[in-house]
This record gives structure tokens, sequence and C-alpha cells, in this order.
């Protein structure tokens, strides 16, 4: 079973995401700043993380920087779910070491396919 984290401070948007990941029998976990993200992601190991990039306490560019220092999480797949769709934003979360940048609002089917076809 694949296993994925959605890291997101927006209720509405982690239901309708475990939800639909859980239909298409992923693990799913669920963080709601950065902190938490980095806690569950070292003990969980997940295949891939949807990240947010505006949370408090912790923002995603700097778990994403601190995910890829990880040993353990280095390799790990993150893709950006951002509501900064501006070039500039989706180039900087490229640069910065990201797998992948959707903006929102967005398509769960879409998002689900991308995901599948990241880590299958």
């Amino acid at each position: 079973m694949k296993k994925i984290l959605i890291v997101d401070d927006e209720p509405n948007i982690v239901m309708s995401l475990e939800y639909a990941f859980k239909k298409k029998d992923f693990e799913v976990f669920i963080a709601r700043d950065g902190t938490e993200a980095m806690e569950i992601a070292e003990r969980e190991k997940p295949d891939l993380i949807l990240l947010d990039i505006m949370m408090p306490k912790m923002d995603g560019y700097e778990t994403l920087k601190r995910i890829r220092e990880s040993e353990n999480l280095g390799h790990t797949k993150v893709v950006f779910l951002s509501a900064k769709s501006k070039e500039k934003d989706i180039e900087k979360g490229l640069k910065m070491g990201a797998d992948g940048y959707m903006t929102k609002p967005f398509s769960i089917k879409k998002i689900i396919s991308d995901v599948e076809e990241m880590i299958t």
C-alpha cells in the first residue's frame, strides 16, 4: 500500500484529498503544518508528500528544505499544492527541489493521476 502525507492547514482540502486517496487504496497521513509534517514523515516514510506552502509554524519552503537535507527523507517525492500560482512561485518551488507543483483550486482527479504516475 502506497503512503501519502498531506500537509495543509485548510480542513476542507485535507478532508477531500484524504477521502479521495483512501478510495484509491493509499495509506493517508495528515499534518497541519511543517513541524508536524516532519515528525510524521520521519516516522512513516511516505512515498509522496503533498505540501502546502502557506502554513503556520513552518511554511512549505522550509519544510521542503528540511526534507531534502534529511538522510531518511531526501529521496521522498514532494509536490507543492499551493494557492501561490504565479510563474515565479512555481519556479521557486521547483528550483528548491520539489518534484511537482500544483495550484489551488485543483482537480482531485488530476492530483490523484499525477501522484499515481509519480510513485508507480
